[in-house]
């Protein structure tokens, strides 16, 4: 098994376990739910799988680092690391929608190369190695062959920004008017959606490097693209942008054409 093999092997050990959690705690009218200060909510689930994750790296390789959402970093004495959003979709959550996950990856010298997004209450997990490819279960993943935009289909995060969210990018409305078809997912989903070839781009304009790197692996596996809004491949970048590749370049360059206006 590669290195990256056994990094995914550790990612969906820590999965197998917090998934029970996340589902202990789905729809119960007792969930404990804070608002933290940018408006945003955190759950007992968020916490108590964050501190379940630490717990097994610590037993299973306590030589790497953790970045988590609701702990900050944890730094370790080698330049690997797992990288963790133990709820991506935690508005879903708190509302009884079943499109959340866990979100966990390893970054290795800067590099993402294992990742899972695994969505318990869609009974769904995503996962990829690098150089290995990506899978759903023993499904390989492939993104999709569309070339053009108004035969493609968008996904987005929303269209009217929030009390904790980013507004939409400028320009994401010329796009809107090019594609096929646009559906509002959102978070995680939608980007695994690219990686399944169930739609050609999804847009992201307000993103943490939790909600990046497991995404960034798969799609890229999958054959696909993820860059930030200027087209940088950093998931420190602060937006997403996925896709199959073919449409990437055209939907960021639309963006961009109105920012510049």
């Amino acid at each position: 098994m590669s290195e990256a093999g056994a990094y995914l092997a550790l990612l969906e050990e820590i999965a197998d376990q917090t998934d029970q959690i996340a589902l202990r705690l789905f729809r119960t009218a007792t969930l404990g739910v804070d608002i933290k200060p940018d408006q945003s909510p955190v759950t007992e689930a968020d916490r108590a799988i964050e501190s379940l994750a630490r717990e097994i790296v610590g037993q299973r390789h306590p030589g790497l680092g953790i970045l988590g959402e609701e702990e900050g970093e944890q730094v370790a004495s080698g330049q690997t690391r797992l990288i963790i959003d133990p709820i991506d979709a935690t508005a879903n959550f708190v509302r009884g929608i079943p499109i959340f996950a866990t979100l966990l990856a390893i970054e290795d010298h800067g590099e993402v190369v294992a990742g899972v997004v695994s969505a318990p209450g869609l009974h769904t997990r995503w996962k990829a190695a690098r150089g290995s490819g990506a899978f759903s279960g023993q499904r390989r993943l492939l993104v999709s062959t569309i070339d053009s935009l108004p035969e493609a289909q968008l996904f987005h995060s929303g269209l009217g920004g929030g009390t904790f969210e980013a507004p939409p990018p400028p320009g994401l409305q010329r796009v809107l008017d090019r594609v096929g078809r646009s559906r509002g997912f959102g978070d995680f989903y939608q980007h695994m959606l690219v990686a399944e070839g169930a739609g050609e781009v999804a847009v992201d304009p307000g993103v943490h490097p939790w909600d990046v790197a497991a995404i960034q692996v798969i799609v890229e596996e999958a054959g696909g693209r993820a860059t930030t809004f200027s087209g940088e491949r950093d998931v420190f970048g602060g937006s997403l942008v996925t896709s199959n590749g073919l449409v990437h370049d055209g939907v960021l360059g639309m963006m961009g054409e109105e920012s510049r206006e």
